[in-house]
């Protein structure tokens, strides 16, 4: 390959996101991964892609409704490039009302929701008599259903950005040596948030261990389920997604123990449906949470002249795409319309 334009370190949805973007307008990009693609947090089974409750309005919510909106275009594209499925489909999410003062706040939200999410899509409270069935335990016998919420498969849909890219003449490095030119987008995960903060001698961000599990149950194009900090996400393939834990101390980062088997069964409690679905994968990875819980965009903060595209811990998938397309304008063009929430100053202490 001639020499890159952009070269960027990662191949989870952030960095090939941000190279997608930049193939996308000219540019000629090369990746590396001493992995491959999707070998850490993006390579995960649940893809649960929800917003933020419609309140309190601000720039991450807005961004993210925004990312959440484009997304159909976004991945229908990648696979009309690419040939490949991401697995992207606009199901909605449902999740129970489990009192009468959330029942209150429930209401109150969907009026909210008219106003903020300007009528394209739905934030709504209905009676479980009202759907088809498959719902979650919930004692008022009421449930919020949005239809702004979606799945995707999270390797599949990093496999289809990374054959896109193939198209578009970017390349595609797995291992370790290879040179770094042109101007350079570090998407490196929890691995370079502790980098940096070693460097620094601050934490700027740290890495969550999840795991995860996929089961053999057909409930494809039905909204995925949110109770008690559980996703349970029906996919295309006639699977189940059900995650994660969230676990701040960990030895083994792909490792999956018994915190797994507690998860499955609060999950079999939240929608008896999963009892007799058979296990087909288990999965732990690391996801990196950056110290404003925000993603972290823009100049690199000790490698001079670099970018930096990380953080996206629980809502990479929701806000990557969106994030590579305000990374490029930045890498490539010099334009820097970077929410302030997003900055890396934003997760600078002490």
């Amino acid at each position: 390959m001639v020499k890159p334009d952009v070269t960027v370190f990662g191949a989870g949805i952030f960095g090939l996101s941000v190279a997608y973007s930049c193939a996308k307008r000219g540019a000629k990009v090369r990746i590396i991964d001493k992995r491959g693609v999707a070998a850490g947090s993006s390579g995960g089974v649940v893809g649960a892609l929800a917003p933020h409750t419609p309140e309190n309005w601000n720039q991450k919510k807005a961004f993210q409704f925004d990312a959440l909106l484009a997304a159909q275009a976004h991945w229908a594209e990648v696979a009309r490039i690419g040939g490949l499925s991401s697995g992207y489909g606009r199901t909605g999410r449902i999740q129970p009302v489990l009192d009468e003062h959330g029942l209150e706040l429930a209401s109150q939200r969907a009026v909210q929701s008219r106003e903020l999410w300007r009528g394209q899509a739905e934030w709504a409270v209905k009676a479980t008599t009202d759907l088809d069935g498959w719902t979650p335990q919930t004692p008022t016998g009421f449930v919020i259903h949005d239809t702004l919420s979606a799945r995707i498969h999270p390797r599949r849909s990093c496999e289809a950005l990374a054959a896109a890219l193939v198209v578009l003449k970017a390349e595609i490095v797995i291992g370790e040596g290879a040179s770094a030119e042109g101007k350079v987008v570090w998407a490196t995960g929890y691995e370079g948030l502790v980098e940096i903060s070693e460097q620094l001698d601050q934490r700027i961000g740290n890495g969550v261990k999840g795991q995860a599990m996929l089961l053999a149950l057909d409930r494809s194009g039905k909204p995925h389920l949110f109770s008690d900090g559980i996703y349970v996400v029906p996919h295309a393939d006639g699977t189940v997604g059900v995650g994660s834990t969230s676990e701040r101390d960990f030895d083994d980062p792909t490792a999956t123990d018994g915190e797994l088997d507690k998860l499955l069964g609060r999950a079999i409690a939240i929608c008896p449906q999963l009892a007799d679905a058979r296990v087909l994968t288990r999965w732990a990875g690391v996801r990196p949470r950056a110290m404003s819980r925000a993603p972290m965009l823009g100049k690199h903060p000790v490698r001079d002249s670099d970018f930096i595209a990380n953080g996206g811990f629980k809502i990479g998938f929701a806000m990557g795409p969106k994030a590579g397309e305000m990374m490029a304008d930045l890498v490539l063009e010099g334009h820097d319309a970077i929410p302030d929430e997003f900055r890396v100053e934003a997760s600078l202490t002490g």
